[in-house]
């Protein structure tokens, strides 16, 4: 093997492991972020489960929905949720699921919760009552491009960090921005959402690993 031979195949050795490294780091960087996708955090503070428990954003992952007055038709979507996302995540400290009903449909929600907890603990998944106004007002202040159903229902769930901010994908494949994730769609959860939610978990986890790297 010739001089310039030699020194072309030594530097390939050397730079195509360096280019794969930067590569894989700045991919690294990419994945362990889920974009804010909203211009201001939205805000729960003072509000209270149906079993009294106080809420808040800030310092809690919260998985959303909304059931509205349509219990009997948002709890077969949220049982898709629950399945692919709740049952996976429910021991995670920091993460919460909240859904938001109209007044007065206690007794579906608790058959609702006791057919949870066949399977896993239902104590992370809390309901709040609200009048029209207010659930419109929850809503409208994630700044998504869903709407709301006449009953005020969401076959769709969503994504808040602990900062507040709504999460989700800047450019998805289908929708470009997405905002929220389909409860019908088993293959949606299964495909997208599972990956968005290991995501923001990572992120908190790798947050947290440094905190403690630099107390």
């Amino acid at each position: 093997m010739n001089n310039k031979k030699k020194y072309f195949v030594l530097g390939t050795l050397f730079i195509l492991p360096l280019l794969a490294y930067m590569f894989f780091a700045s991919g690294v960087n990419n994945f362990i972020k889920l974009p804010r996708l909203n211009d201001a955090p939205v805000n729960v503070n003072g509000f209270q489960s149906m079993n009294g428990d106080s809420l808040r954003f800030k310092g809690n992952i919260s998985i959303l929905s909304f059931f509205g007055r349509d219990i009997d038709t948002s709890k077969v979507l949220a049982f898709n949720l629950k399945e692919k996302i709740y049952d996976k995540n429910k021991d995670f400290n920091d993460l919460q699921f909240i859904s938001f009903i109209s007044p007065g449909h206690q007794d579906e929600v608790s058959s609702f919760k006791y057919q949870i907890n066949k399977t896993s603990d239902a104590y992370k998944w809390k309901f709040v009552e609200l009048e029209p106004d207010r659930i419109k007002a929850v809503f409208s202040a994630l700044g998504t491009d869903k709407k709301l159903s006449n009953d005020l229902s969401s076959d769709h769930a969503f994504i808040v960090g602990k900062d507040g901010y709504l999460r989700g994908r800047e450019n998805d494949e289908d929708e470009g921005i997405k905002y929220a994730y389909d409860m019908s769609s088993i293959a949606e959860l299964d495909n997208k959402m599972v990956d968005d939610v290991k995501i923001i978990l990572a992120e908190y986890r790798l947050a947290l690993k440094k905190n403690d790297k630099y107390e």
